[in-house]
């Protein structure tokens, strides 16, 4: 086997560093790296590979899907490729296609506790919090009788395999495969039989259909070729029925269990080739099996494309008292019989539409730049096994580059259809996925958005929203009511499904995972970040602000007075710091997430239109007299629970006690007058920082209990990169990659194992975590507040020059900005023009140094050259 001197430069620094560090974790990377290596001769990218280098390549089929197989999506449907030859093996996803719910039982009513339960609740609850109270340590270790039983919580679900096969034999050589970010597509090519061979595959979202297109551009016809449905790859999903709808097209028609519910996808065939003739053919089955059909194109065409849609008999519209929770919409047939499939049979016409529409989307306005080369010699397999923790530019940016575009192509790829990013934004391989691949909100989904305002996919959020508004809200209402006796407002607690099951989820002793009626709080804070990016007062009116009103509503019945320390504060109870085991009162987590919710509606109250100034004064009077969540603890740790319980060993994947830090603001923008109040009299900013860095760096580099998932590194990446750290920012980014990441750039949980689980989370968290190292502009806690822009707070070594482009900050600002040798060289922040920017206080900042301050207003430009 051939190598080249590369590889041996990599290989040899690489061996010394394994034998001064011996663990069996190093082994198992090492072992990786040789056999990438070595697979490898000397090469170049293949010939259609993007020119800019935005791209994924590989020299040999995929085997292991969450490894190696490469992702397709335009929001209602995904799709995931491994770069077969003679047979392609396509999964399938229908964004809503989900087990469980009201489909598989009519009772389902989302976990929740039914309404002749409601008093005796009310009883256990208060008991609950006086025992918390009463207790010496603050707390308890259990709150079983809240909880219910997750009954019919489902999963998301694949949605079956489409098999492309041509009938050709004989060695394959030349063989490559792709992912061209810069066009949204998936590309085989090779050689067989003298006959250039190259597959295509997009989803595209103008048309709600995804396409595979084939193509000898060497020769005058395809062998013979055949496509098929197949629910036997997907494990448990029952078979369907499969008809033939005409000549070129076919119906797959089933459930996704028996009972559950319906889906469907019709498939379509066309040629460029005039001749061309298409067969459907109904298949011989056994007597009582479900009907079968392929459909066949005969070698007398020199390029096929076969074209899906995909639905079910979701609605989310649905979702809600009026339609009793039924969730139950249109037949997914007569859905996508009435889908218009307009512009399927012209593929340079579609190809076209679809590469301007993924254009407009991920290259324009935004676009950032590393300083990075882009290396067109080896595969990214090749690139993944050489990168390193603290590594070089030479071997790093490159791959660092492509994995922050790789996070904006998977949001936009999952995001925009009718229902948010998911576990795994839309791509799930089997009927059972870990954690249901749903909707984890007490950091999971969070972190899917955390890029979205910032890198100019503001538009990909209205999933979310519509998500929250018609499945949180209307059945979060109901669990106000029966499980904490609330009438006013609406709540979610941590693990949500698309049919609002919002009760408390019981899993044995629960309350560490499901004890957290803060999940749809952490949600406002997208809800507010969006119409502070945007001034969208027109959205704020009539989505952002009533999900922001109803979340708060909610949360100022719910705080009480602390009858542990007596301290005149009010405070959450029960509570648990996400994931973590205390049972206790006063979460840090819990109060600052809550604070920060009641200044977002004393900034949006005005723009609101709301007349109601008499739940404006409650939200003031009470966040007066909030504890704060902020309270230094007896090894100098800000603590984690309002007790000073926090151990100096406690690795957990979690910062939910330094959300103030990142991605909120009550610890970063931490003001004594508004804040310096109960357990947090008499700090300093200082203070409450120095306490930060000192659970940071006791939390560890995530890799706890429990544990070895991306996202915890890249919280810790950003939360670094907020306390201006570079070096911790990028040995944590760069232990994210080394650690997580696999050849196909997906994130994984448990890296080590064989078949490992695929959880996009960092995927989403790795570019937000770059993008708080180049760029800072937190929140503040009232509209007089100087809005702080930092340029380049934490840039590391590793990126010498490079430059951000329309990157968005609040208050509509855009921000443009470059620099070389390791330091800004130009920057331009510029306010959009119209009546709806609202005026406020801003200050840029540079190496600690402020460069200007000025008042944002339509229209006003600054430019920066010198610093």
């Amino acid at each position: 086997m051939e190598t080249s001197v590369d590889y041996v430069r990599v290989f040899l620094p690489w061996l010394v560093d394994f034998l001064m560090q011996w663990t069996t974790r190093t082994f198992v990377q090492l072992v990786q790296l040789v056999l990438v290596l070595f697979r490898h001769p000397a090469l170049s990218s293949p010939a259609g590979f993007p020119h800019t280098g935005n791209g994924l390549w590989y020299t040999q089929p995929g085997d292991v899907w969450s490894r190696e197989w490469l992702p397709v999506g335009n929001g209602y449907l995904g799709a995931m490729l491994s770069g077969g030859t003679a047979q392609e093996t396509t999964q399938l996803n229908i964004e809503s296609l989900w087990s469980g719910g009201p489909f598989a039982d009519p009772a389902y009513n989302g976990g929740n506790k039914q309404p002749s339960e409601q008093a005796a609740t009310s009883q256990i609850m208060q008991q609950y919090r006086s025992a918390i109270f009463q207790s010496p340590t603050g707390d308890i270790d259990n709150i079983e009788e809240l909880a219910t039983d997750p009954g019919q919580y489902g999963s998301y679900a694949g949605a079956g395999n489409l098999l492309s096969t041509l009938n050709v034999t004989g060695s394959v050589t030349e063989y490559a495969r792709w992912l061209d970010m810069d066009q949204g597509l998936a590309c085989t090519s090779w050689t067989q039989n003298g006959a250039n061979l190259l597959r295509s595959t997009f989803c595209s979202n103008p048309t709600r259909a995804c396409v595979e297109h084939i193509t000898s551009p060497n020769s005058k016809t395809l062998p013979d070729l055949t496509y098929a449905f197949t629910a036997d790859i997907e494990s448990g999903l029952p078979a369907p029925n499969i008809t033939c709808l005409s000549e070129n097209s076919m119906l797959v028609n089933g459930f996704v269990s028996e009972p559950g519910m319906a889906y469907a996808l019709i498939f379509r065939a066309f040629s460029s080739s005039p001749s061309a003739h298409f067969q459907c053919i109904q298949q011989p089955v056994p007597f009582g099996f479900p009907p079968n059909a392929t459909l066949h194109l005969p070698p007398t065409m020199q390029d096929a494309w076969i074209t899906w849609v995909g639905d079910t008999e979701y609605d989310m519209g649905a979702g809600d008292a009026v339609h009793n929770f039924s969730f139950r919409g249109t037949d997914p047939v007569t859905k996508l019989k009435n889908l218009n499939s307009g512009g399927l049979s012209d593929y340079a016409a579609l190809l076209e539409q679809h590469t301007a529409d993924v254009h407009a989307v991920l290259a324009s306005p935004f676009a950032l730049d590393l300083g990075q080369t882009a290396d067109f010699t080896k595969p990214t397999d090749v690139l993944r096994a050489q990168y390193t923790v603290d590594g070089p530019p030479s071997t790093n940016a490159y791959l660092d580059w492509l994995l922050f575009n790789y996070g904006r192509y998977l949001l936009a790829s999952s995001s925009r259809g009718l229902l948010p990013a998911n576990l795994q934004g839309k791509w799930a391989n089997g009927i059972s996925n870990a954690w249901s691949s749903d909707y984890h909100s007490n950091i999971n989904l969070q972190m899917n958005y955390w890029i979205a305002e910032m890198t100019g996919l503001s538009s990909v959020t209205s999933s979310l929203f519509d998500y929250i508004q018609k499945t949180w809200a209307p059945r979060g209402e109901y669990t106000a009511k029966v499980l904490y006796n609330i009438s006013k407002g609406w709540v979610t607690h941590d693990e949500v499904n698309i049919f609002g099951h919002t009760g408390m989820k019981a899993d044995e002793n629960s309350a560490e995972w499901a004890d957290y009626p803060e999940s749809a709080v952490w949600m406002m804070v997208h809800v507010w970040d969006h119409f502070d990016h945007t001034n969208d007062i027109s959205w704020w009116k009539s989505q952002g602000w009533p999900l922001i009103k109803g979340v708060a509503s909610f949360h100022l019945e719910k705080l009480i007075p602390d009858l542990h320390f007596n301290d005149s504060t009010l405070v959450v109870n029960p509570c648990n710091s996400p994931e973590q085991i205390p049972i206790t009162f006063g979460c840090a987590h819990a109060q600052q997430l809550i604070w920060q919710l009641f200044n977002a509606v004393e900034k949006g109250f005005t723009a609101s239109g709301d007349a109601d100034v008499a739940f404006l004064s409650e939200i003031r009077a009470k966040r007066g007299k909030m504890d704060k969540g902020l309270q230094v603890g007896s090894w100098g740790q800000l603590q984690e629970w309002k007790v000073d319980q926090d151990s100096p060993t406690d690795t957990h994947r979690h910062l939910s006690h330094l959300i103030g830090l990142y991605p909120g603001y009550a610890i970063t923008n931490f003001d004594p007058t508004l804040q310096g109040t109960g357990p947090a009299k008499g700090y300093t900013k200082r203070q409450i920082l120095d306490a930060t860095t000192v659970s940071l760096i006791h939390r560890g580099n995530g890799t706890g209990p429990d544990a070895d998932s991306g996202w915890e590194k890249a919280w810790r990446a950003a939360a670094w990169a907020q306390l201006g750290n570079s070096s911790m920012f990028y040995h944590e980014l760069s232990f994210a990659m080394s650690e997580n990441f696999a050849p196909n750039l997906f994130s994984l949980y448990n890296p080590y194992d064989p078949d490992p689980i695929f959880q996009i989370d960092a995927n989403f968290g790795f570019p937000a975590a770059v993008m708080n190292a180049l760029l800072q502009a937190p929140d503040v806690p009232s509209t007089t507040s100087p809005l702080v822009i930092t340029l380049l707070p934490a840039l590391p070594a590793q990126w010498p020059s490079g430059s951000v482009r329309g990157a968005r900050v609040r208050g509509g600002i855009t921000v443009d900005l470059a620099w070389s040798r390791g330091r800004a060289s130009s920057a331009t922040l510029t306010v959009d023009s119209g009546a709806s920017i609202r005026q406020r206080p801003v200050q840029v900042v540079y190496a600690g140094r402020m460069l200007d301050a000025f008042t944002a207003s339509s229209g006003v430009k600054k430019v920066f050259n010198s610093f």
